[in-house]
């Protein structure tokens, strides 16, 4: 089963057509960058998938559970860090992580346990006590991951979530949420609009206006469309779909 299945997706606002049929599946322990310009239709994507804009057409489904016919269970299997980070400054790491546990109803005991695997997994156990406000970016961002795995998902979806980090924190973080995916069978779906960050292992889907573009691993999509260049795949995708 599909950790996410998205299919025939159209949204729009108002006369503007935002998505237009959508259809892409990620699988069990797959990583999966989702790669578009400004105003491609991320942003749209991401609210759809979160249940912060209801759907229009097609059907999203995750963990095998319909979001719009049985939403509380869909969301059951999703973790999320968005770009803009909701961490409280002025709680420790482990504040935070327990607050988070407490909003998703895990016992005390249950949610103790999972934090302890999380800090241990995050490699954040020195830095439990911490006020968040005195981690750097990447530390940050790694409380965000721990904190949106605690209630075990099956998604982890991750908007641009390098926003703001350096060159090697962005690296460090890519590599860190590959491993999770090797190791826990997770799925991601991580947006950006970056093509450093994406692999030529990594499953691909290039959005633009709305539309798939192209979905593939990333190496086929370079080589079948940019002579083995993602940068000029990208720009010849997306000049395609705009003549």
């Amino acid at each position: 089963m599909s950790s996410l299945e998205v299919q025939d997706l159209g949204f729009a606002y108002g006369e503007r057509q935002a998505l237009q049929q959508l259809s892409f599946r990620c699988a069990p322990g797959q990583f999966t960058a989702l790669l578009g310009p400004n105003g491609a239709g991320k942003s749209t994507l991401i609210a759809l998938l979160t249940c912060l804009y209801g759907v229009q057409q097609g059907q999203i489904r995750i963990g095998g559970h319909d979001l719009r016919h049985a939403p509380r269970q869909a969301l059951a299997q999703l973790g999320v860090v968005f770009q803009q980070s909701t961490l409280d400054l002025d709680l420790s790491v482990q504040q935070n992580l327990h607050y988070h546990a407490a909003l998703h109803g895990l016992p005390r005991a249950l949610a103790s346990q999972r934090i302890e695997e999380e800090l241990q997994r995050q490699q954040l156990g020195e830095r439990r006590h911490d006020k968040v406000r005195l981690l750097n970016g990447g530390h940050r961002r790694r409380v965000e991951i721990a904190r949106a795995l605690l209630h075990r998902p099956r998604l982890l979806l991750l908007d641009e979530a390098s926003a703001g980090l350096d060159p090697a924190s962005r690296q460090a973080l890519g590599a860190h949420v590959r491993q999770l995916c090797a190791e826990q069978q997770l799925s991601v779906l991580w947006t950006t609009h970056l093509f450093d960050e994406v692999q030529d292992d990594d499953a691909l889907l290039i959005l633009h206006r709305g539309q798939l573009v192209a979905q593939d691993r990333a190496a086929a999509i370079s080589a079948r469309h940019g002579q083995g260049s993602l940068a000029q795949a990208f720009t010849q995708l997306t000049a395609e779909a705009t003549a």
